[in-house]
């Protein structure tokens, strides 16, 4: 039973005996404050004189009420001292705050598992201004975990802790748990849960990797793989592999590389890729036309963006904010 649900069942039992008391009271012939008095010392145990004399059976109904009413007081202290003693009421009120700060998001990033991997997708996207909340069922991988960063205990496969976490309202899910069967269905609950938030999956295996797409998600990654392929293209092509690991993940260069979508009604639907650097300054470096097509690397400066598209280009913070207003409502001259 939780802390607080025992403290309010504690606080309305001694409610009731002080009720019950003064009820009794009144009975036998005492006035209303007299009766709330003579219940309060009764059943505080202070052992001050009666209001009145009692007969017998206010005898009789006072002995009664001392033993319910202190053992009702009893139990309303040892709630209480279990509740601060052993922190529950202060990991209670922390849990209804988080749930309250995450209920209040928009559009943030779920990461389910914070170890390794998690720490790292969650450090990443926190360095780029993105909202996180971390779900995982270890207490223990929390405890280096900035406290302003919204987190969920509890086992991610389970839908009742995906939703916790907002994926009502999230714009994306990272999934790298400890197992791939554990992924797998992560994936799957999230998947039906929000048929349109963005899964991205951790591979443990290469032969998961398809498992997970068919269980919904966009894009299933192999770290180990990456990992191997990073190390060689630093071996072959040093320079290629670090100009890309600055543009992508570094705060020294100003250069970024971003997609933005085209979507309907936007300034850049039905102009030119060529238009787009004219008035921005970026540099295209690919086109998708639409969801499921293919890349379109070193787009033409002809090439026309229709509703849907997207863009990927990289330019200065500058450059790329300029775009960003461009896509959000301004309009090209």
């Amino acid at each position: 039973m939780a802390p607080l649900h025992r403290i309010r069942i504690a606080v309305l039992a001694l409610a009731g005996v002080t009720v019950f008391g003064t009820v009794g009271y009144l009975l036998l012939g005492f006035t209303l404050l007299e009766a709330s008095y003579q219940t309060v010392t009764t059943v505080a145990t202070v052992g001050y004189r009666e209001v009145r004399p009692l007969s017998p059976v206010g005898q009789v109904f006072t002995m009664v009420l001392i033993v319910v009413g202190v053992g009702t007081v009893l139990y309303n202290l040892g709630v209480i001292l279990e509740a601060v003693t052993e922190g529950h009421l202060r990991r209670t009120l922390e849990e209804r705050r988080m749930n309250k700060e995450i209920g209040a998001l928009r559009g943030h990033v779920i990461v389910c598992g914070y170890g390794r991997v998690g720490r790292s997708a969650a450090d990443f996207l926190r360095s780029t201004g993105e909202q996180v909340v971390v779900a995982d069922n270890d207490p223990e991988r929390f405890a280096d975990l900035d406290p302003a960063v919204p987190r969920v205990l509890g086992d991610v496969t389970r839908d009742e802790v995906l939703l916790a976490a907002g994926l009502a309202t999230a714009r994306a899910v990272v999934v790298c748990l400890e197992s791939d069967a554990d992924t797998v269905y992560t994936t799957l609950s999230a998947r039906a849960l929000r048929p349109d938030v963005v899964i991205v999956a951790r591979a443990r295996t290469t032969g998961s990797k398809a498992k997970l797409e068919l269980a919904g998600a966009n894009r299933a990654v192999n770290p180990q793989r990456i990992g191997g392929r990073r190390l060689a293209a630093f071996a072959l092509q040093p320079d290629v592999a670090e100009f890309l690991d600055v543009v992508m993940h570094e705060d020294s260069l100003d250069w970024r590389i971003q997609q933005v979508p085209v979507a309907a009604g936007s300034a850049l639907a039905g102009r030119t890729v060529g238009e787009c650097r004219e008035r921005t300054g970026v540099l295209p470096l690919a086109v998708r036309r639409s969801p499921g097509a293919g890349l379109e690397a070193n787009p033409s400066a002809d090439a026309v963006l229709p509703s849907g598209a997207v863009l990927i280009v990289m330019g200065t913070q500058a450059e790329l904010a300029a775009l960003c207003a461009l896509v959000t409502g301004a309009v090209l001259e």
